[in-house]
């Protein structure tokens, strides 16, 4: 027993089952040897272990240390080594406590942290939906801006297109004015080379004609010529 006071008086921080002195979680229960008392049976369990330590780094005891020394003398135990034993447990305790409260956080302090995440969510939710919105306006003015481009370039094409066909229905139009007159002047030429070989026919036939009558003439003129001369001769000889 003077071993773990003296082992808990140098203020190790951590009990070794050897040493006789054990923390049991649970049961919340300390036992040195033969002694079993409850050195939290004075402490509320409504407090906060960040209420135990104060900020300034003054210990507050957690426990009655003087009815804790008398339970201790009236196991048995001297009252020099009561008082150590008491000491030792307060000192433990606070350290404990200290590093669980160091290492624990309030629940004030996890509200505020959980109003700063919340804050921070719904600024970065906000920022996500801004910039949402952001894109989404660039992209339909881009979208807009494409759709105006290739309706001006389907208007210039379809422009261009008229102007096209306007210019060869154009032209066909002055092509097929101009085979017309073409084929106007053709028919006009033929008509006249007709109309001029007709007469020269006529003016052919009517020249043979006259030849035939000359030639008749003629014929006939030789032969009274003839039988004038043959009656003649005939006429001599008789």
């Amino acid at each position: 027993m003077s071993a773990a006071a003296a082992v808990v008086i140098r203020g190790v921080g951590q009990i070794r089952a050897n040493s006789g002195i054990h923390f049991l979680r649970g049961s919340r229960r300390v036992g040195f040897g033969a002694l079993d008392f409850d050195p939290f049976a004075s402490i509320s369990p409504c407090r906060q272990i960040s209420q135990f330590v104060k900020s300034n780094g003054r210990r507050v005891f957690l426990v009655d240390t003087l009815a804790l020394v008398r339970r201790l003398e009236a196991q048995g135990v001297p009252s020099k080594q009561a008082e150590a034993i008491t000491g030792a447990i307060t000192e433990v305790l606070n350290d404990s406590l200290e590093n669980v409260s160091h290492s624990v956080v309030s629940k004030t302090e996890m509200q505020k942290t959980e109003m700063i995440q919340e804050t921070n969510l719904s600024k970065f939710k906000s920022e996500v939906q801004s910039s949402q919105e952001h894109h989404f306006s660039l992209l339909q003015h881009e979208t807009e801006k494409l759709r105006h481009d290739i309706e001006k370039m389907r208007s210039e094409l379809r422009h261009e297109i008229d102007k096209v066909t306007a210019g060869q229905r154009l032209d066909l139009n002055l092509e097929r004015g101009r085979i017309r007159d073409e084929l106007a002047d053709q028919n006009a030429e033929t008509s006249n080379l007709t109309n001029k070989l007709d007469r020269e026919i006529h003016a052919l036939r009517a020249q043979l004609e006259a030849a035939k009558y000359d030639v008749i003439k003629y014929c006939i003129g030789t032969l009274v010529s003839i039988s004038a001369v043959g009656l003649a001769v005939l006429r001599i000889l008789m």
